[in-house]
């Protein structure tokens, strides 16, 4: 018999598996904050939910509560002193393998109807972790509720679909028959079942707290996994949130709500013995290359799904239009101060300049129009405010400072300080643009997070095409763009993205940018390249995190 809810969202998952074999556009969650579609007074409720948080303990019922901690810094200068409890990590990882049993008999169907029963009631909670993620993150408004809520819904919901259809392809039973010539067949009954591999640990990060964990959180838990979600230090409350619903949801469905547990962790070394712990059998990260390789390096027991740094590259041979591209530009690399995981560091620019629909372009003609486009975009407060948002790190800030200093390259456009009326104490900085040589690789061939952009001189186009590829395979990347009029260099730019395993955009000049990646259609990082070793989503991010066993017996 099937599961009420996976018949009450089995419309959605057709959809869903439709999208993920078409790759057409598809969204099952509002983008929009519409009172259409979120209910008119969403949006207040939302809001109150979230000014109920700030100042109070952040109740969740977990076994093996120690205290009490919180801490979060808002980049807007917000005061929010939620505290959250601090539990033994043994006694979470104890209590997930408890509640996986029951967890597996629900089925495949029965977890993936429950899993976007989840997805849905986060669906309804999208202005009140709006709220949380902007606050916590330093994103501005729309891409706090976009991107942390029905765009972060979405992926969680192509997870669970890719993890429906891998597991879907494992038959319940079979009746084997083997012929045996005249003599009587040999007949035996077989049956399988999907079985989690054990717990899986979630490591958030601090600037996409829900984008970048509801993929790993929603494969984890749809495969029949059990999840410890380990929120980043500075933004726990969209996490803290999460789990709080998801819990919610599995204890009336009479699931032990300990499948789902928040870990907060005052040391590193606590993080560090939880994901190495024998029972964890699955890590998602999202962060810095030191702590994500040292997880590559040390969770042995474990499958390991990373995210790391990379140097995201444009190559700009030529282009049809000029101003449209230079606009493309300049809103890619203000958007959320450039700390998008997919935004672009380096642009690549022939020594001998471009050429435009509008006649040659210099190098330096390049340089000087692409920082006007900059200004001209952020040139009103209301806009520029909304664009940058805050930025999130004190080491995203000392990082612009020194870029500023001239000590990376030669500064075309420096950063400045913006004042935000709403928010006296936000830290809202303007990119900064930097001219330097190919030779100077100690500036830009490592990622430098935040608003901070080289343009690059090379030799040649060809030569750029080599240096994208060279620094995509040594150092890795998300993504990587060409500007051409040449369809022989948009090949041999399509050939090298092919060999260093990294998406390609090709002029961009609409209302489409290098650093957005939309679920069901576009594939976020490859795995074949050392920014990334997994894709959201595709099989390879489900498939490996259950097993199936088999029993069988005479008839």
């Amino acid at each position: 018999m099937s599961h009420p809810l996976f018949e009450k969202h089995r419309a959605k998952l057709d959809l869903a598996l439709k999208a993920i074999q078409t790759r057409a556009y598809w969204a099952a969650y509002n983008e929009m904050p519409s009172p259409k579609t979120y209910g008119e007074t969403a949006a207040d409720d939302g809001k109150r939910a979230f000014e109920a948080h700030p100042g109070q303990q952040f109740v969740i019922d977990q076994p093996g509560q120690t205290g009490w901690l919180g801490g979060e810094q808002s980049p807007f200068g917000v005061e929010l002193n939620v505290a959250y409890p601090v539990c033994d990590a043994q006694a979470l990882i104890d209590a997930g393998q408890k509640a996986m049993p029951g967890w597996q008999a629900a089925g495949c169907e029965g977890r993936t109807g429950i899993c976007i029963e989840m997805l849905d009631r986060l669906n309804q909670q999208s202005f009140e972790l709006a709220h949380a993620v902007m606050t916590t993150t330093g994103q501005g408004w729309m891409m706090a509720f976009q991107a942390g809520s029905p765009h972060a819904q979405d992926r969680g919901l192509e997870a669970v679909t890719y993890a429906y259809r891998e597991q879907s392809f494992v038959p319940t039973e079979t009746l084997w028959e083997k012929p045996q010539g005249k003599n009587p067949p040999l007949v035996m009954k077989k049956l399988f079942e999907v079985v989690g591999r054990g717990v899986g640990v979630v490591v958030g990060c601090g600037t996409f707290p829900t984008w970048n964990t509801y993929p790993g959180l929603f494969a984890a838990l749809a495969t029949g996994n059990a999840v410890i979600v380990k929120p980043h230090s500075n933004a726990i409350l969209p996490a803290a949130i999460t789990v709080r619903t998801i819990r919610a949801v599995l204890a009336e469905n009479s699931i032990d709500p300990n499948l789902v547990t928040l870990c907060i962790a005052d040391k590193r070394e606590t993080t560090q013995q939880l994901v190495t712990h024998a029972a964890v059998k699955s890590v998602d990260f999202t962060g810095g290359n030191v702590f994500g390789q040292w997880l590559i390096d040390n969770c042995r027991q474990a499958q390991v799904y990373a995210e790391l740094a990379g140097v995201n590259n444009i190559v700009i041979d030529s282009t049809d239009a000029y101003k449209p591209m230079l606009r493309n530009l300049a809103f890619t690399l203000a958007l959320y101060s450039g700390q998008m995981c997919t935004t672009s560091q380096a642009l690549f620019v022939p020594a001998g300049g471009i050429d435009t629909e509008d006649g040659h372009k210099s190098y330096d003609e390049v340089c000087a129009d692409l920082a006007r486009t900059i200004e001209g975009t952020l040139a009103k407060p209301e806009v520029a405010l909304a664009v940058l948002g805050a930025v999130q790190s004190a080491d995203t800030l000392k990082r612009v400072e020194q870029a500023n200093s001239g000590a990376l390259g030669r500064v075309i456009l420096a950063s400045k300080k913006l004042d935000n009326p709403e928010f006296p104490n936000a830290e809202v900085r303007t990119p900064v643009l930097l001219a330097c040589d190919a030779a100077d690789e100690k500036a830009y061939m490592e990622e430098r997070f935040g608003p901070i952009t080289f343009v690059v001189k090379v030799a040649d186009t060809a030569a750029a095409i080599a240096l994208s590829e060279r620094i995509v395979s040594t150092h890795g990347a998300l993504t990587t763009g060409i500007y051409s009029t040449n369809p022989a260099v948009i090949d041999a730019m399509t050939t090298a993205t092919w060999r260093s395993k990294v998406a390609l955009s090709i002029n961009l000049t609409s209302g489409v940018f290098v650093n957005q990646s939309s679920a069901f259609s576009d594939y976020h990082g490859t795995g074949g390249n050392p920014a990334a070793n997994a894709s959201y989503s595709d099989s390879a991010f489900v498939a490996n995190r259950f097993r199936v066993i088999q029993r069988r017996y005479h008839v």
